[in-house]
């Protein structure tokens, strides 16, 4: 093992013994000839079954499956492919996968980033078995999360299934993959910034109180993996580690919560909006990191205009709730408004419903602000980085830094923060701000003349 890698393994082995479904992570140079040995460790002699798309299956499933025939190799089962080009994690997919886990017991190898690693786990989970993850690309955080994002009917939902038993992390196969997924890894990894935030404000209200073992997963070292952002782009071998480090403890984090909370706040809401209106960019799906690279600039410079209000202002807010505080009859008209009354309508109620809360409910939250206002203006201040500094590092990383790199205009991207509100039963620094009433004063200026995004 090299200096590399040694102080990641140690994070890596704590972690391992609070998360309590992946057993092990081996992450390396090389590391691709230890799949065998790592496999048996964790499966025995069971037999094993390749999982990749097109694209992963050139990357490091051939290599792997060439190794894993050798003598001392693995049992494989005939692999499988996922044969659409443009992979989605939807459940057409994840049904195809269980057609083929069905008539055997094999255990998946899933080769591949986040479609793959995704369909693989909620297949494995149906299948009643467990699986191994083998990584192409430091793209995004969910390789060690518990939960797969999938895509059912309308809308994007995070189905509960196991993590993988075992992750296999091959640095040479990292370097060698398209340098946008590790910028769109990057970008999913700074975005834990705005969302720990937004996370202790539904903390300081008795929402979602913080779990300290959590927030050091993903937070403790969080500056140190997002130091280079240049040497993403540059596809430096030292700089990726980091980020592939971040991005395994932080799946390690929402392993042990069983929840996305710690990795993923408002900034994410924009990223599962755009997946429900079905947005693509140029004739293309636009990656999840891209799109929530965006959501986090958007969400920072949010947090400026908020951190900058004082308490008289929030006291103030109180006596003219009745102008801004929406009824339920107003949510049900917005959610019509943006969703129509199909599915996904029916859908983004039940969340407006579920975070509901009655006038009195209100004054009390916002009491709570007050009273300790300085102190956790202070705070947000530390944990949160200036928009135009996260933009900066993002750009550096070769990920887009402005809506229009994914096709979100600045009208649409001001819709989206309205939208956005209706999207999760999450409480997220856009919910402060409209419970608040404050939206009208800090969300449209962010377009005008002036505003970050004008």
């Amino acid at each position: 093992m090299t200096n590399l890698y040694q102080a990641t393994h140690k994070r890596l082995d704590r972690a391992l013994q609070l998360a309590g479904e992946t057993q092990a992570v081996v992450i390396g140079d090389g590391t691709l000839a230890q799949t065998a040995s790592l496999f048996r460790q964790c499966f025995g002699e069971r037999q094993a079954v390749l999982v990749a798309d097109r694209n992963s299956y050139t990357a490091a499933g051939k290599a792997l499956e060439t190794l894993l025939r050798k003598p001392n190799g693995l049992r494989l089962a005939t692999p499988f492919v996922f044969p659409d080009v443009a992979l989605h994690a939807d459940r057409k997919h994840a049904d195809m996968l269980v057609a083929h886990l069905a008539p055997c017991d094999a255990i998946p190898i899933a080769v591949g980033s986040g479609t793959v690693n995704d369909l693989t786990k909620l297949a494995s989970y149906e299948c009643r078995r467990p699986y191994m993850a083998v990584t192409t690309a430091a793209s995004m955080d969910g390789y060690t999360a518990f939960g797969a994002s999938i895509k059912v009917q309308q809308s994007k939902q995070t189905l509960y299934c196991p993590a993988p038993k075992a992750v296999l992390i091959d640095m040479d196969v990292i370097v060698a993959a398209q340098p946008e997924l590790g910028a769109f890894g990057y970008a999913d990894l700074i975005a834990k910034l705005p969302a720990g935030a937004d996370w202790m404000l539904a903390d300081h209200i008795g929402i979602d109180p913080i779990d300290t073992d959590v927030w050091l997963l993903v937070q403790e070292h969080l500056r140190e993996w997002l130091a280079d952002p240049s040497g993403i782009a540059r596809r430096n071998r030292p700089a990726l580690a980091h980020l592939m480090e971040g991005l395994i403890m932080s799946g390690l984090g929402m392993q042990k919560a069983k929840s996305s909370r710690a990795a993923s706040g408002a900034e994410h809401l924009f990223s599962h909006l755009w997946d429900n209106q079905d947005h693509t960019y140029q004739g293309k799906t636009v990656s999840h990191g891209a799109k929530v690279g965006v959501g986090a600039i958007s969400i920072s410079a949010l947090y400026e205009r908020v951190i900058a209000l004082s308490k008289d202002d929030l006291l103030a807010s109180k006596k003219t709730m009745t102008d801004w505080k929406w009824t339920w009859p107003t949510i049900e008209a917005k959610v019509c408004e943006h969703f129509g009354n199909g599915d996904l309508a029916r859908q983004m109620l039940d969340q407006c419903r579920q975070k509901y809360v009655e006038p009195t409910e209100t004054l009390r939250r916002i009491d709570e602000f007050a009273d300790h206002w300085d102190d956790l203006r202070e705070r947000l201040k530390r944990q949160t980085l200036p928009a135009a500094t996260v933009q900066q590092m993002i750009r550096q990383s070769g990920a887009p830094s402005t809506p229009e790199e994914i096709g979100i205009t600045r009208e649409r991207l001001l819709l989206s923060f309205e939208q956005c509100l209706l999207v999760r039963n999450r409480y997220s620094v856009l919910d402060f701000v409209h419970e608040t009433g404050f939206w009208n004063r800090l969300v449209p200026p962010l377009f005008a003349p002036g505003g970050f995004w004008a």
